[in-house]
């Protein structure tokens, strides 16, 4: 087949051909130096990009296009160095125009040797990437914008949980009011006023709490004896249930320290225990179990020693279709004004905070359990007071 263009074969190409590649190149500046960093060659794409004629540049020093502040901490000597020592560097920073002007380069040196190993200069090719780093900004910039949206969603759907438990504590507080008026008894009215004060002051804790999540400052979290926190709270906890139920529990001795905000595990606790006992309908008796579990994957993929916190109750079990959905935040199957479906979003929330998780048992019609998996801490002791 006749062409005009004859190819050429490996053997053909000659220095002036290779010459001719590299001056076609206009997408790069490609150019050699000499073992000093001498500019001794220029391609149409050194022209275009840095702005220089060949006559301009060649017998400069490479530290011409390096910005003032490069040059006083030594950047274009020390890449020199390296190319020179391992053969290759690699850089990116700003680069300075003939006239001043700057853009973002993607640089790299390579040394050259002949045949005999010895070095006989060096290839210097640079890319200008401005508009790649600016994309790269701009997208930064849409990234910190959706993060503060989510932030923002994520601190609405905080304040509605806030409301939800805060009406948990306006409750307790008010039912232990009522009865604090009724009774002649200085130990029982002791007793209430004493959780009156508690649900205040877990109050204030949230409070505290949701203000460190706006500023995005660590929950405060403390080694914790679950033996006395537990005790502390079922008084505590048993004020949100009616007086046509009880509070069972059956807490081991000996349990494992764990670290981790008190005050949120007992705004799970409640939640476990009002879910129950919106389950039962009101009537009937909640167990809470806690003790000691060595876990080997079975729960979550979770290996160690964890304390299993059981809250069970004997109402009409989850519908296996719904259980997916149990920890989505304002999933309820409750009654329009009778739940806000983020009791269980909080407690899921707590136990993966904590690098715990929550186990769901439930057999339709026969009640559910609802396991809270707390891992035990390495340190030495507990606080003495939860």
């Amino acid at each position: 087949m006749n062409s005009q263009f004859a190819p050429l074969s490996p053997g053909t190409l000659t220095e002036r051909h290779y010459e001719m590649l590299v001056q076609a190149v206009v997408d790069y500046a490609i150019f050699m130096l000499d073992p000093a960093g001498v500019v001794v060659s220029w391609n149409a794409g050194a022209a275009r990009i840095k702005g220089y004629a060949a006559g301009e540049v060649i017998g400069q020093h490479l530290s011409i296009f390096y910005t003032d502040e490069d040059r006083r901490a030594g950047k274009p000597g020390y890449l020199l160095d390296r190319a020179l020592r391992e053969g290759r560097a690699q850089d990116e920073g700003w680069r300075v125009r003939k006239d001043g002007t700057r853009f973002w380069a993607l640089v790299v040196i390579d040394a050259i040797r002949n045949e005999q190993g010895e070095l006989i200069g060096l290839a210097k090719i640079t890319r200008d990437i401005t508009d790649r780093r600016e994309a790269e900004g701009r997208y930064d910039a849409l990234r910190a914008q959706l993060f503060q949206a989510q932030k923002l969603e994520a601190l609405g759907q905080l304040s509605g949980g806030m409301a939800h438990d805060f009406n948990n504590l306006l409750t307790i507080i008010l039912s232990a009011a009522k009865l604090a008026s009724r009774t002649d008894d200085p130990q029982r009215l002791a007793s209430l006023l004493d959780n009156i004060q508690t649900a205040g002051e877990r109050g204030a804790q949230m409070t505290r709490n949701l203000l460190t999540f706006a500023r995005c400052e660590p929950k405060p979290s403390r080694l914790v004896d679950l033996n006395r926190l537990l005790d502390a709270a079922s008084t505590f906890i048993s004020q949100a249930l009616p007086k046509s139920m009880t509070l069972q529990m059956q807490i081991d001795d000996g349990l494992h320290p764990v670290q981790l905000d008190p005050s949120e595990l007992d705004m799970a606790l409640l939640n476990l225990i009002l879910n129950a006992r919106d389950a039962m309908g009101g009537v009937g008796t909640v167990q809470l179990q806690a003790g000691n579990r060595q876990l080997a994957g079975e729960v979550d993929g979770l290996h160690g020693a964890f304390v299993a916190i059981a809250v069970a109750d004997q109402g009409c079990g989850i519908d296996p279709a719904i259980r997916p959905r149990l920890f989505e935040p304002f999933f309820t199957t409750k009654d329009t004004g009778k739940g806000t479906g983020l009791g269980l979003c909080q407690v899921y929330g707590f136990a993966r905070q904590a690098g715990g998780a929550v186990q769901v048992e439930s057999v339709n019609g026969h009640g559910t359990t609802m396991i809270l998996y707390l891992p035990a801490s390495s340190g030495q002791s507990a606080d003495a007071q939860a």
